[in-house]
């Protein structure tokens, strides 16, 4: 097996969706923590390794890959089982469209660095940021309730956990620090509470990392 580095850091959705994936896949991985509070994401020797200066990176014997759904799919062909997506079209663009729904359309808009910027630069209070967070998380949420509810099954997608169940995790756990309801979301609840049950993913857990503060 290659040797795999991991930068991440601890409470990030993106990084904790990798450790999920890399768990899942059986992967060992050596962890590197970069602090997204205390900016070591911008540092000059970070972005030398990753331009963006976003965390999770993976190195795979030194391939460098970077965004955690391209890194679903460099996992996905490092080892087959379990596959992150479905072998059938319909349900490949399926789960995919429901990971993307968290990864682009939940995630982005309430990540650290604009809820920063909402703060320091536009100077809106802590309630305003707060309540930001709570819009388009509860709006994405409802989305995703009823785009996955008709083909839903113990997980997202039927039975077979999928990269949207890996995404779900950790974007429910960073709702419910910024006291999202979860009522509204049964479809959504139920996969969690299957996802969360295998040891694989319960591990990932943020608070389950030597990095937590």
């Amino acid at each position: 097996m290659p040797r795999i580095v991991l930068h991440d850091y601890f409470r990030s959705s993106a990084s904790y969706r990798v450790r999920i994936a890399l768990n899942l896949k059986g992967l060992a991985y050596d962890q590197h923590p970069v602090s997204l509070v205390a900016g070591e994401q911008q540092s000059p020797e970070y972005k030398a390794l990753n331009p963006q200066g976003f965390v999770p990176m993976v190195e795979i014997d030194g391939e460098r890959v970077t965004q955690s759904l391209a890194i679903f799919d460099r996992l996905d062909a490092l080892v087959e089982e379990p596959p992150f997506v479905p072998s059938d079209p319909p349900g490949r663009a399926h789960v995919l469209a429901l990971a993307l729904t968290v990864a682009c359309d939940i995630h982005p808009l309430n990540n650290l660095r604009v809820l920063r910027y909402l703060k320091t630069e536009l100077g809106q209070p802590q309630e305003a940021v707060d309540a930001w967070y709570r819009h388009w998380v509860v709006e994405g949420l409802a989305a995703l309730e009823a785009l996955a509810a008709p083909q839903a099954g113990t997980f997202l997608y039927g039975d077979q956990l999928s990269m949207a169940d890996i995404c779900l995790v950790p974007q429910l756990y960073n709702g419910r620090r910024f006291d999202v309801p979860m009522d509204a979301y049964p479809t959504l609840l139920r996969a969690e509470a299957a996802t969360l049950a295998l040891a694989p993913v319960e591990a990932a857990h943020p608070d389950r990392q030597e990095t937590a503060q």
